[in-house]
């Protein structure tokens, strides 16, 4: 279920250049190195079997080739932050692993069920808690509300994707322990007056004074600040370079970033913008994109960032189709200290990026504030309590 526009690639191709070609294909050397070193027993040599380097291929103008189609959908499922009780493992033990499968699991039949069952039913007075086999999609989310006869309503998610199965305990490494950092005192404070805010309105209607009272995916207006952390669904990434030049595109809420590689400075501190002012140059086979002038009103880690966030992402081909990437964040406006995520990336050539239809006229906007108008008459009209 990808929906990232074909239009948005034409012009980013027609923006990097008609060189912007597949590069001949190179493949790396598949003799791997034996290394001799002297040991103290046996007298002879010990051989040590050295993994070969991956050699990536290359574009016409010779830079290492990123292009293709990255999806990351194969680590939904692997949480951004890692389970406090793993303390500093980077890995699930076989019984972790079970139980991320057992989750899964109940999720999927959640999704695709079609009848009320035990599966679907959900606890009025405490929705989203009561769904067998780990926690429920339903209740709290968003897209589901419980009923107060128990059962589950609203759209199953046939849309959310899930990830393969694999180990690694969370996407965040650094710190050691897998925990974003705490926020500052002053990101503290504003969550507090923003629950404050939420609780003076209905529940179940929320916010609605004004567009601006909306949140920015709901709007249409961005995701978060263009890295490739891994969402529900439509998760497709793209790469496509040309001489002097790299695009990224991210599906969700199709965000397009075209990035200079000249070692050009990144613009005056007046300029400001969603996805910020990108900067990219290769160290070796990486390539790393330095990112700032981000606006402050981002979301990113479960937290709203701040005009002085600054993102450093690295891209390392380590196979033919894996992709290494290493996201950190630094922003001490937000977060006491900066944070790193990395994660493999598969390409994946059969994976279609289409336009991300995100709203029809904005159909959303308008309903929810008529909607919201249409209730407060209906308040207004009703007999004072004696």
């Amino acid at each position: 279920m990808n929906r990232v526009s074909q239009s948005v690639l034409a012009a980013v191709v027609a923006v990097l250049g008609s060189t912007a070609s597949p590069a001949a294909a190179q493949t790396p050397s598949s003799s791997a190195k034996v290394s001799a070193s002297k040991v103290t027993t046996g007298g002879s040599p010990e051989k040590k079997f050295t993994p070969p380097r991956f050699t990536p291929p290359r574009t016409p103008w010779g830079d290492p080739d990123l292009q293709g189609v990255w999806p990351g959908t194969s680590m939904i499922g692997t949480p951004l932050q890692r389970d406090a009780k793993l303390g500093t493992r980077t890995v699930l033990n076989d019984e972790e692993l079970s139980q991320r499968q057992q989750v899964r699991q109940a999720e999927e039949d959640f999704d695709t069920a079609e009848y009320v069952s035990d599966k679907t039913r959900c606890d009025p007075k405490n929705p989203g808690s009561t769904i067998p086999g780990g926690p429920a999609r339903g209740g709290n989310n968003g897209y589901q509300t419980c009923g107060a006869n128990g059962v589950t309503i609203g759209p199953p998610l046939y849309w959310d994707e899930r990830g393969k199965l694999n180990r690694q305990a969370s996407l965040v490494v650094d710190p050691v322990n897998g925990r974003i950092p705490p926020v500052t005192p002053e990101v503290q404070k504003y969550a507090r007056e923003q629950a404050a805010q939420a609780r003076a309105y209905v529940a179940s209607r929320g916010r609605a004074d004004a567009p601006e009272d909306r949140s920015l995916t709901e709007r249409c207006i961005t995701w978060g600040p263009g890295v490739l952390l891994p969402s529900g669904y439509d998760s497709g990434n793209q790469i496509v370079q040309g001489p002097g030049y790299v695009a990224i595109v991210v599906e969700k809420i199709h965000e397009t970033r075209v990035i200079p590689l000249g070692g050009q400075p990144h613009a005056g501190p007046g300029f400001r913008a969603w996805l910020g002012d990108s900067r990219g140059h290769w160290e070796g086979n990486t390539l790393v994109v330095d990112s700032t002038n981000f606006n402050g009103e981002e979301q990113l880690g479960g937290a709203r960032t701040s005009d002085a966030l600054h993102l450093v992402e690295r891209f390392t081909l380590t196979g033919p189709n894996t992709l290494n990437y290493q996201l950190t964040v630094d922003d001490p406006k937000t977060w006491t200290e900066q944070w790193t995520a990395a994660f493999p990336l598969t390409r994946d050539p059969s994976y279609h990026i289409y336009e991300y239809g995100c709203h029809e006229a904005n159909y959303f906007m308008y309903d929810v504030l008529t909607g919201a108008r249409a209730q407060e008459r209906a308040d207004a009209a009703k007999p004072a309590s004696k």
